[in-house]
């Protein structure tokens, strides 16, 4: 066992792990933060996307160890601070950019590290983005649309599917 230290959405954490505990594993079992979901365990889906030092990282692909002093965001730390929506979240919830929900945490990590990286995204520079994220319930197009509406863009445009 190890002691790792780090902060998680603003607040200093640490535990006892073992070297092979995952990042993932971490968050949900030992500070019971069970937003970051445990899809695939081989990053396929994208379902554990985190932040690690601002960027997104798939949770399941990096032992707790490696975030060390690391500063990590999940999806329960992107609420604003009076516990409202943040804008992407509200996004999804507008523009229906979600069904059984599964998905979704991770799907809000990336489209908020891809609005950092670029605040006005094409259609297709968002798809291209979501690539490492896999949605079996939406189809995608409404998710597009939430992260549209969320850079503030016009989503009127794309054409219904």
């Amino acid at each position: 066992m190890a002691k790792v230290t780090m902060t998680v959405n603003g607040k200093s954490v640490s535990g006892d792990v073992e070297g092979r505990t995952l990042l993932s594993a971490f968050l949900r079992e030992d500070l019971n933060l069970t937003g970051t979901h445990i899809g695939c365990d081989t990053s396929q889906c994208g379902a554990c996307v985190v932040h690690v030092d601002g960027e997104a990282v798939k949770a399941c692909t990096m032992f707790a160890l490696e975030a060390e002093g690391a500063e990590v965001g999940t999806i329960e730390g992107q609420a604003n601070a009076d516990g409202s929506l943040n804008a992407i979240q509200q996004a999804f919830q507008d523009h229906h950019g979600l069904q059984c929900g599964f998905c979704t945490p991770g799907m809000v990590m990336s489209a908020a590290a891809l609005l950092k990286e670029n605040p006005k995204p094409s259609e297709a520079e968002i798809r291209h983005y979501l690539e490492g994220n896999i949605c079996r319930c939406t189809g995608y197009h409404n998710i597009v649309k939430a992260i549209l509406a969320a850079s503030g863009q016009d989503v009127s445009a794309i054409a219904a599917e």
